[in-house]
Protein backbone atom coordinates (compact mmCIF):
# COMPACT_ATOMS: atom_id res chain seq x y z
CA UNK A 1 0.00 0.00 0.00
CA UNK A 2 1.11 3.54 -0.73
CA UNK A 3 0.50 6.10 1.57
CA UNK A 4 0.65 9.98 0.25
CA UNK A 5 0.61 11.98 3.51
CA UNK A 6 -0.59 16.43 3.11
CA UNK A 7 -3.03 14.78 0.77
CA UNK A 8 -5.15 17.90 0.98
CA UNK A 9 -2.13 20.49 -0.22
CA UNK A 10 -1.29 21.25 -3.22
CA UNK A 11 1.57 18.95 -3.85
CA UNK A 12 -0.13 15.94 -2.18
CA UNK A 13 -3.06 16.65 -4.19
CA UNK A 14 -1.06 16.40 -7.68
CA UNK A 15 0.41 13.46 -6.68
CA UNK A 16 -2.71 12.10 -5.82
CA UNK A 17 -4.03 12.59 -9.15
CA UNK A 18 -1.14 10.58 -11.17
CA UNK A 19 -1.54 7.73 -8.62
CA UNK A 20 -4.81 7.23 -7.97
CA UNK A 21 -5.93 4.66 -10.68
CA UNK A 22 -3.54 2.55 -8.59
CA UNK A 23 -5.99 0.11 -6.06
CA UNK A 24 -3.44 0.41 -3.38
CA UNK A 25 -3.39 3.93 -3.17
CA UNK A 26 -4.47 5.87 0.65
CA UNK A 27 -4.64 9.65 1.19
CA UNK A 28 -4.07 10.66 4.61
CA UNK A 29 -4.29 14.35 5.89
CA UNK A 30 -4.94 16.51 8.92
CA UNK A 31 -8.46 17.65 7.22
CA UNK A 32 -8.95 14.39 4.92
CA UNK A 33 -12.84 15.88 4.24
CA UNK A 34 -10.20 18.63 2.18
CA UNK A 35 -8.69 15.87 -0.09
CA UNK A 36 -10.31 15.83 -3.21
CA UNK A 37 -9.29 12.43 -4.80
CA UNK A 38 -11.11 8.83 -5.03
CA UNK A 39 -9.56 6.93 -3.09
CA UNK A 40 -9.11 5.97 0.30
CA UNK A 41 -8.43 9.01 3.27
CA UNK A 42 -7.47 8.39 6.58
CA UNK A 43 -6.87 11.72 8.96
CA UNK A 44 -2.66 11.58 10.36
CA UNK A 45 -2.61 14.76 12.18
CA UNK A 46 1.62 14.87 12.89
CA UNK A 47 0.86 16.98 15.85
CA UNK A 48 -1.69 14.31 16.98
CA UNK A 49 -0.03 11.08 17.97
CA UNK A 50 -3.45 9.27 18.50
CA UNK A 51 -3.79 9.62 14.83
CA UNK A 52 -0.08 8.12 13.98
CA UNK A 53 -0.32 4.17 14.34
CA UNK A 54 -4.00 3.33 12.65
CA UNK A 55 -3.10 6.10 10.43
CA UNK A 56 0.63 4.46 9.04
CA UNK A 57 -1.02 0.53 9.58
CA UNK A 58 -0.54 -1.34 6.90
CA UNK A 59 1.46 1.33 4.49
CA UNK A 60 4.78 -0.22 2.45
CA UNK A 61 5.77 2.68 0.79
CA UNK A 62 5.05 6.84 2.25
CA UNK A 63 5.37 9.44 0.40
CA UNK A 64 6.40 12.25 3.93
CA UNK A 65 5.48 15.36 2.26
CA UNK A 66 7.04 18.14 4.33
CA UNK A 67 4.90 19.91 6.67
CA UNK A 68 6.70 23.32 7.26
CA UNK A 69 4.03 25.37 8.65
CA UNK A 70 5.78 26.32 11.77
CA UNK A 71 8.68 26.79 13.74
CA UNK A 72 11.90 24.83 13.41
CA UNK A 73 11.34 22.66 16.38
CA UNK A 74 7.58 22.24 15.81
CA UNK A 75 8.49 21.17 11.97
CA UNK A 76 10.95 18.85 13.20
CA UNK A 77 8.68 17.35 16.20
CA UNK A 78 6.42 16.79 13.40
CA UNK A 79 8.39 14.69 11.30
CA UNK A 80 10.45 12.86 14.06
CA UNK A 81 6.74 11.47 15.32
CA UNK A 82 5.78 10.55 11.50
CA UNK A 83 8.80 8.42 10.66
CA UNK A 84 8.53 6.67 13.87
CA UNK A 85 5.42 5.91 13.60
CA UNK A 86 5.82 5.13 9.79
CA UNK A 87 8.97 2.96 11.28
CA UNK A 88 6.69 1.11 13.88
CA UNK A 89 4.13 -0.12 11.61
CA UNK A 90 6.75 -1.72 9.19
CA UNK A 91 6.52 0.73 6.23
CA UNK A 92 9.76 -0.47 4.21
CA UNK A 93 10.48 3.67 2.38
CA UNK A 94 10.12 6.83 2.87
CA UNK A 95 10.32 9.01 -0.11
CA UNK A 96 10.75 12.52 0.98
CA UNK A 97 9.85 16.30 -0.36
CA UNK A 98 12.81 18.04 0.77
CA UNK A 99 14.77 21.25 -0.11
CA UNK A 100 17.28 22.01 -2.91
CA UNK A 101 20.46 21.28 -2.25
CA UNK A 102 21.33 24.78 -2.96
CA UNK A 103 18.90 25.93 -0.50
CA UNK A 104 21.46 25.20 2.35
CA UNK A 105 21.67 28.75 3.12
CA UNK A 106 17.45 29.42 3.54
CA UNK A 107 15.57 29.81 6.69
CA UNK A 108 13.52 26.51 5.80
CA UNK A 109 16.70 24.42 5.38
CA UNK A 110 17.33 23.05 8.69
CA UNK A 111 14.18 21.37 9.16
CA UNK A 112 14.61 19.76 5.88
CA UNK A 113 18.22 18.79 6.34
CA UNK A 114 17.20 16.81 9.91
CA UNK A 115 14.85 14.95 8.30
CA UNK A 116 17.25 13.59 5.42
CA UNK A 117 19.42 12.69 8.99
CA UNK A 118 16.95 11.18 10.28
CA UNK A 119 15.93 9.25 7.48
CA UNK A 120 19.15 7.98 6.44
CA UNK A 121 19.49 6.80 10.30
CA UNK A 122 16.55 5.26 10.23
CA UNK A 123 15.10 1.47 9.70
CA UNK A 124 13.35 2.05 6.09
CA UNK A 125 14.89 2.53 3.10
CA UNK A 126 14.32 5.94 1.96
CA UNK A 127 14.36 8.36 -1.09
CA UNK A 128 15.06 12.35 -0.78
CA UNK A 129 13.25 14.39 -3.30
CA UNK A 130 15.29 17.53 -3.33
CA UNK A 131 12.42 20.33 -4.40
CA UNK A 132 13.76 23.80 -5.96
CA UNK A 133 11.08 26.56 -5.12
CA UNK A 134 8.09 26.62 -6.61
CA UNK A 135 7.69 28.48 -10.15
CA UNK A 136 4.06 29.12 -8.60
CA UNK A 137 5.15 31.83 -6.03
CA UNK A 138 5.82 34.22 -8.84
CA UNK A 139 2.20 34.10 -9.84
CA UNK A 140 0.97 37.01 -7.13
CA UNK A 141 4.28 39.41 -8.17
CA UNK A 142 3.19 38.64 -12.47
CA UNK A 143 -0.32 39.65 -11.05
CA UNK A 144 0.45 42.67 -9.04
CA UNK A 145 3.00 43.64 -12.02
CA UNK A 146 0.25 43.31 -14.95
CA UNK A 147 -2.32 45.40 -12.48
CA UNK A 148 0.32 48.14 -11.59
CA UNK A 149 2.79 48.27 -14.42
CA UNK A 150 6.16 47.79 -12.05
CA UNK A 151 6.99 44.56 -10.47
CA UNK A 152 8.71 45.18 -7.09
CA UNK A 153 11.07 42.62 -5.20
CA UNK A 154 14.21 42.67 -3.02
CA UNK A 155 16.17 39.95 -5.62
CA UNK A 156 17.87 42.78 -7.21
CA UNK A 157 20.03 40.85 -10.01
CA UNK A 158 19.56 37.56 -8.71
CA UNK A 159 18.06 34.85 -10.71
CA UNK A 160 16.15 31.77 -9.15
CA UNK A 161 15.65 28.36 -10.80
CA UNK A 162 12.38 27.47 -9.57
CA UNK A 163 10.23 24.75 -11.30
CA UNK A 164 6.42 23.63 -11.85
CA UNK A 165 4.83 22.64 -8.70
CA UNK A 166 3.36 19.86 -11.34
CA UNK A 167 6.60 18.37 -12.60
CA UNK A 168 7.59 17.74 -8.59
CA UNK A 169 4.65 15.62 -8.06
CA UNK A 170 4.81 14.26 -11.46
CA UNK A 171 8.64 13.40 -10.23
CA UNK A 172 7.15 12.31 -6.78
CA UNK A 173 4.61 9.47 -8.83
CA UNK A 174 8.05 8.16 -10.42
CA UNK A 175 9.54 7.26 -7.47
CA UNK A 176 6.21 5.62 -5.75
CA UNK A 177 5.55 3.66 -8.84
CA UNK A 178 8.71 2.06 -8.59
CA UNK A 179 10.35 2.68 -5.06
CA UNK A 180 12.98 -0.22 -5.36
CA UNK A 181 14.72 1.37 -8.11
CA UNK A 182 14.72 4.73 -6.40
CA UNK A 183 15.97 3.57 -2.52
CA UNK A 184 18.71 5.33 -0.80
CA UNK A 185 18.71 8.18 -3.65
CA UNK A 186 18.93 12.13 -3.27
CA UNK A 187 17.42 13.50 -6.41
CA UNK A 188 17.85 17.51 -6.66
CA UNK A 189 14.92 18.83 -8.81
CA UNK A 190 14.85 22.06 -9.69
CA UNK A 191 14.15 24.01 -12.64
CA UNK A 192 16.54 24.33 -16.34
CA UNK A 193 16.36 27.90 -16.34
CA UNK A 194 17.26 30.37 -13.85
CA UNK A 195 14.95 34.08 -13.62
CA UNK A 196 15.39 37.10 -12.76
CA UNK A 197 12.87 39.81 -11.64
CA UNK A 198 13.77 41.37 -15.20
CA UNK A 199 12.88 38.24 -17.10
CA UNK A 200 9.64 38.33 -15.13
CA UNK A 201 8.78 42.01 -16.52
CA UNK A 202 9.47 41.19 -19.71
CA UNK A 203 7.08 38.18 -19.98
CA UNK A 204 4.87 39.94 -18.67
CA UNK A 205 4.81 43.03 -20.82
CA UNK A 206 4.49 39.95 -23.80
CA UNK A 207 1.49 39.00 -21.96
CA UNK A 208 -0.59 42.27 -21.42
CA UNK A 209 1.17 44.23 -23.76
CA UNK A 210 1.75 46.77 -20.94
CA UNK A 211 5.27 48.47 -19.90
CA UNK A 212 6.20 46.57 -17.02
CA UNK A 213 9.44 48.14 -14.70
CA UNK A 214 11.28 45.62 -12.51
CA UNK A 215 12.35 47.94 -9.57
CA UNK A 216 14.16 45.99 -6.80
CA UNK A 217 13.47 47.16 -3.48
CA UNK A 218 15.97 46.14 -0.04
CA UNK A 219 15.44 43.44 2.17
CA UNK A 220 13.75 45.85 4.74
CA UNK A 221 10.90 47.55 2.76
CA UNK A 222 10.06 43.55 2.18
CA UNK A 223 9.75 42.67 5.77
CA UNK A 224 7.43 45.62 7.14
CA UNK A 225 5.79 44.80 4.26
CA UNK A 226 4.82 41.66 5.34
CA UNK A 227 4.30 42.50 8.99
CA UNK A 228 1.67 44.62 7.92
CA UNK A 229 -0.11 42.80 5.98
CA UNK A 230 -0.79 40.14 8.59
CA UNK A 231 1.85 36.94 7.84
CA UNK A 232 2.65 35.38 10.55
CA UNK A 233 6.04 36.20 12.20
CA UNK A 234 7.54 32.34 11.57
CA UNK A 235 6.63 32.93 8.14
CA UNK A 236 8.43 36.67 7.71
CA UNK A 237 11.96 35.15 7.78
CA UNK A 238 11.58 32.86 5.47
CA UNK A 239 10.41 34.97 2.73
CA UNK A 240 13.04 37.04 3.54
CA UNK A 241 15.25 34.20 3.12
CA UNK A 242 14.37 33.37 -0.23
CA UNK A 243 14.97 36.53 -1.84
CA UNK A 244 18.15 37.31 -0.01
CA UNK A 245 19.24 33.67 -1.30
CA UNK A 246 18.03 34.73 -4.95
CA UNK A 247 20.06 38.10 -4.46
CA UNK A 248 22.98 36.29 -3.27
CA UNK A 249 23.27 33.88 -6.12
CA UNK A 250 22.90 30.89 -4.36
CA UNK A 251 19.17 29.65 -6.04
CA UNK A 252 20.57 29.63 -9.24
CA UNK A 253 21.81 26.58 -10.27
CA UNK A 254 20.07 24.13 -13.00
CA UNK A 255 22.23 20.42 -11.82
CA UNK A 256 18.85 18.67 -11.56
CA UNK A 257 17.87 15.07 -12.14
CA UNK A 258 14.12 16.10 -12.98
CA UNK A 259 14.39 15.29 -16.86
CA UNK A 260 15.93 11.97 -15.96
CA UNK A 261 12.90 10.70 -13.64
CA UNK A 262 10.22 12.75 -16.04
CA UNK A 263 12.23 10.83 -19.34
CA UNK A 264 11.00 14.94 -20.71
CA UNK A 265 12.35 18.10 -20.35
CA UNK A 266 10.35 19.88 -16.95
CA UNK A 267 7.70 22.79 -17.99
CA UNK A 268 9.20 26.01 -18.18
CA UNK A 269 8.88 28.33 -15.30
CA UNK A 270 7.71 31.40 -17.49
CA UNK A 271 4.89 29.09 -19.00
CA UNK A 272 3.35 28.72 -15.98
CA UNK A 273 3.65 32.00 -14.82
CA UNK A 274 2.12 33.21 -17.98
CA UNK A 275 -0.56 30.85 -18.35
CA UNK A 276 -1.66 31.88 -14.66
CA UNK A 277 -1.20 35.49 -15.50
CA UNK A 278 -3.59 34.82 -18.94
CA UNK A 279 -6.14 33.12 -17.00
CA UNK A 280 -6.38 36.32 -14.33
CA UNK A 281 -6.35 38.92 -17.11
CA UNK A 282 -9.29 37.19 -18.57
CA UNK A 283 -10.94 37.04 -15.72
CA UNK A 284 -10.51 40.60 -14.94
CA UNK A 285 -11.31 42.31 -18.21
CA UNK A 286 -14.37 39.86 -18.03
CA UNK A 287 -15.53 42.14 -15.36
CA UNK A 288 -14.52 45.16 -17.01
Amino acid sequence: MILVTGAAGSLGGLVLQRISRRADVVAASRTPELVQAEVPVRRIDFDDPSTLAKGFAGAHVVLLVSAGYGEDDEVIARHQAAIEAAERAGVGHIVYTSLTGSGDHLATALAHRWTERRLMAGRAYWTVLRNGLYAELSIPDARHAAATGRLTGPQGAGKLASVAREDLAAAAAVTLDRPAVHRNKIYELVGDTALGGADIARAVAAATGQQIAYEPIALSELRSELRTSGVPDWQIPMVVSAYANIAAGFLNSTESHLTELLGRAPRPALDVITAALGSYEAGRHGHD
